[in-house]
């Protein structure tokens, strides 16, 4: 992805495709959201106080629209962006060590060109998948309220019309399970675990744990245990 929008929105092979456009109409709207104060008030200070290691950088500091392939059967479902991973870098899971988790798995199943993304022109892109979270902007401490939470929603509500294709949406942690089952209607709602499967009609839901440090420092998520989620996408889908 080049820009705040779908990868696909840069492919002049594809412009006539109407989702692509709604997809980058959506996008647009969703960085320029300033709904929620609190989030508002935090983005934008840490991306002026930066991280030591980013200083030098030009921080986002905007709220993050989803990316990939208008066109994906798997669509990637996290909690929000990191303050100074995709709140840094413009690009949800980029820059950032749940990122860096995320994309060595979907590189190794086919479903991206690289297997790490550093910075929203990097070259990474997307085949057969989208990735996207259910809270659009950095909040306090990775922790939206449950008001926030509700506020965002209609965002992903849109991207699941649009995405049309979708046929599997992993979910990384408990948070996104419990928002994927606010947008779609599970038709049984399991305790959250990790492989954990629920359906949505034609919709497949797979649960993972959250590749966030705290999960893969202490080993309660291994990579082997990440590849399982996406192996059993890529049968599902």
């Amino acid at each position: 992805m080049n820009g705040p929008t779908d990868q696909a929105t840069n492919d002049p092979k594809r412009e006539a495709d109407p989702s692509i456009s709604a997809i980058g109409a959506l996008a647009d709207e969703i960085c320029g959201c300033r709904v929620c104060p609190r989030l508002v008030e935090w983005r934008e200070r840490v991306a002026v106080e930066k991280r030591a290691a980013y200083a030098k950088e030009q921080y986002w500091g905007r709220p993050i629209p989803g990316f990939g392939d208008v066109a994906a059967r798997v669509l990637v479902l996290g909690l929000a962006p990191a303050a100074h991973g995709g709140n840094r870098t413009g690009r949800v899971f980029t820059g950032d060590r749940s990122g860096d988790w995320l994309f060595r798995a979907l590189h190794r199943f086919g479903y991206a060109n690289q297997p790490t993304s550093s910075h929203r022109d990097d070259g990474l892109e997307l085949s057969d998948a989208y990735v996207t979270a259910a809270v659009r902007c950095a909040p306090p401490a990775n922790k939206p309220t449950p008001q926030e939470a509700e506020t965002c929603r209609p965002f992903l509500v849109r991207e699941l019309q649009l995405l049309s294709q979708i046929r599997v949406v992993v979910t990384l942690g408990q948070f996104a399970y419990d928002a994927a089952a606010h947008v779609l209607p599970f038709d049984v709602k399991p305790k959250f675990g990790h492989l954990v499967e629920t359906t949505s009609g034609s919709i497949s839901i797979v649960c993972s744990y959250h590749p966030s440090q705290q999960n893969t420092f202490t080993g309660r998520l291994t990579e082997p245990m990440f590849d399982a989620v996406f192996a059993r996408a890529k049968q599902l889908s």
